[in-house]
C-alpha cells in the first residue's frame, strides 16, 4: 500500500494521528503502523476510513488516483 495517501489524507483536515486514532477506534501506534504501511489495514477499518475521508479504499490502496468516492448505497 502507499502509506502516503495516508498521511496526505489526514494532513489534509489538519489532524493528528491520535485524532484519526481515536475516530477509527484503535490506538495511534496502530494507526501509525497503518499509515507508514508495516501492517494491513482490516476491512472494517479501511470502510471507516473511506467515509471519514470521503474517498475511495481504491485511493486510499493506491489503486486509482481519483479521490473522489464511489456513488455509495443508501
Amino acid at each position: 500500500m502507499k502509506a502516503n495517501k495516508l498521511l496526505d489524507l489526514r494532513e489534509d483536515k489538519n489532524l493528528t494521528q491520535a485524532d484519526i486514532a481515536k475516530t477509527l477506534n484503535v490506538n495511534q501506534t496502530t494507526y501509525s503502523r497503518y499509515e507508514r504501511g508495516d501492517i494491513n489495514i482490516p476491512l472494517d477499518i479501511l470502510i471507516k476510513m473511506a467515509l471519514f475521508f470521503n474517498t475511495s479504499i481504491d485511493y486510499i490502496l493506491n489503486l486509482t488516483n481519483e479521490k473522489k468516492p464511489y456513488k455509495r448505497k443508501r
